[in-house]
């Protein structure tokens, strides 16, 4: 069987069938494929692209569409709230912010949810009420924050809504969550919008060398961590590539706090889709000791730390097709010993 052979992470040797990657990604990109569209797949192993192949963006109500290439920044959707816990960590890991101590909510002050606390949010413990849904004809209050009455100020949105539960008591995906936790964020490291941008490119993008990415920000210059961060395929793989590493970028700079993998994945919760989760990441219960970002539409980037492994996904797959995607997924990691 056609393997490729490197030198893995501790001086293993790891293994990829690129046989069987190649067949994953042929069923990826087939014209009629079951799962909807593929625009980008990128695969890498011990921190070197294996395997790599781009598609076409199809014509919408917004402009032409047109080929999709290495240099092609592709929007993350939820993708975005795994980056948001890295911003967390590095914060963690100063002393500037503090998991088990109230969340710095100012609107909380004096009420209930004073008890929230950070890590309850990055868990999606909060208790506060939020309908994580994407069917314009469905109570959603994920599309009245992203573009209702919340558009301009979606932390604050999301921090007004009641509290239905105890702080930790009960598990709720939740975006407005997300977007709460990046404007503790951006309050912690000052400056406004230009603050927050300058924290996350200097701090985070740059050092491992996610060049390409663009972080969205509402008109309150709050970084909508929940949602939008734009970057090519390649950049989101740097990104998984910094959890592999347990935080520690390619040139051997700590991004993160020793451990701050571990804390994403630990098990918060079973989600009935067939996921787990842990802290602002989803785990694949199958591929013990995995961790994921999951983004609408089919974004993907898993990282797979025994196997030395980092598979980015970048397109738009209906959710009702979603296991038709992640089985050709899974087929990528099993070729991977």
């Amino acid at each position: 069987m056609p393997s490729y052979l490197l030198a893995g992470t501790f001086g293993r040797v790891t293994s990829l069938d690129l046989a069987a990657v190649d067949r994953a990604a042929d069923a990826l990109f087939a014209p009629d494929a079951a799962h909807g569209l593929t625009l980008a797949l990128l695969v890498m192993q011990s921190g070197a692209v294996v395997a790599e192949r781009y598609g076409a963006q199809p014509d919408t109500m917004f402009g032409p569409g047109g080929p999709v290439d290495a240099d092609t920044t592709l929007v993350s959707w939820s993708m975005a709230k795994s980056i948001t816990h890295a911003a967390v960590g590095i914060l963690v890991g100063e002393g500037v912010l503090h998991l088990n101590e109230p969340a710095p909510v100012s609107e909380w002050k004096g009420t209930p949810k004073e008890a929230i606390t950070l890590q309850q949010l990055l868990n999606m413990r909060p208790g506060l009420e939020f309908v994580e849904d994407y069917v314009d004809d469905a109570i959603s209050h994920c599309l009245e924050m992203l573009y209702g009455s919340g558009k301009d100020d979606m932390a604050g949105y999301a921090a007004s809504l009641p509290l239905l539960h105890e702080p930790g008591s009960v598990w709720n995906y939740s975006s407005g969550t997300t977007n709460i936790v990046s404007r503790i964020v951006g309050q912690a490291v000052g400056g406004g919008e230009a603050g927050m941008a300058a924290f996350l490119h200097e701090r985070l993008f740059e050092p491992i060398g996610m060049h390409s990415a663009i972080p969205k920000f509402d008109s309150a210059g709050t970084f909508v961590g929940s949602s939008y961060v734009y970057a090519t395929a390649t950049d989101f793989a740097r990104f998984g590539e910094l959890y592999r590493c347990d935080g520690v970028a390619a040139d051997g700079t700590r991004v993160l706090p020793a451990g701050w993998r571990d804390h994403a994945r630990t098990l918060t919760a079973h989600d009935p889709d067939g996921f787990d989760y842990g802290a602002h990441w989803w785990l694949w219960p199958d591929f013990p000791g995995s961790l994921g970002c999951h983004g609408y539409e089919g974004q993907y980037t898993v990282v797979l730390p025994d196997r030395d492994l980092v598979v980015v996904h970048l397109g738009k797959s209906p959710i009702e097709r979603r296991s038709v995607l992640t089985d050709r997924l899974r087929d990528i990691f099993r070729a991977a010993a």
